[in-house]
């Protein structure tokens, strides 16, 4: 399956639904206060560049976000947030596909620092692997997230 990433506006139907399927994946795998994912609202904000991974035929298939955070540790720093898959399209380089146009989205904004939070646990494995596979580092506790066990964080130093 070939699929096409574009920004588009989180304030569409078809990006709720990913954000909601989203969120009925993470609610067993950790405590409500170690959720941290941002809400429709707040992915519309200036801050926060959205994009949508699309299949063949237009349906969308996975979501991905980036937030510009500005200056954190002296460094510019962008934060990858909301990334998504429809289980009927894992295993088909979406979360590759989007993390390819986050990074270069980054770069272009003049971001030298992508950070991210994700959960621990086999659920999460997938998504650690497609971090590391795409060089991202594990790291300390990143911005204002808690160290609390239930989160792992990662940084990628981005080149011009």
């Amino acid at each position: 399956m070939a699929v096409s990433v574009a920004i588009e506006s989180p304030l569409q139907d078809e990006v709720r639904g990913l954000v909601e399927a989203l969120d009925a994946y993470l609610v067993p795998l950790a405590p409500a206060e170690f959720h941290f994912g941002l809400d429709i609202e707040e992915m519309a904000g200036a801050d926060t560049t959205v994009f949508v991974a699309r299949d063949d035929s237009g349906e969308a298939v996975g979501l991905g976000a980036l937030k510009d955070v500005g200056v954190d540790a002296g460094v510019r720093t962008g934060e990858v947030k909301r990334m998504f898959t429809v289980p009927s399209a894992r295993g088909q380089r979406v979360g590759s596909a989007l993390l390819n146009a986050i990074s270069n989205r980054a770069r272009s904004l003049g971001i030298e620092r992508l950070v991210l939070e994700t959960g621990v646990g086999e659920g999460l494995a997938a998504a650690v692997r497609l971090y590391e596979n795409h060089g991202f580092t594990e790291c300390g506790a990143v911005l204002d997230y808690p160290d609390s066990g239930y989160s792992r964080f990662f940084e990628k130093k981005l080149s011009a």
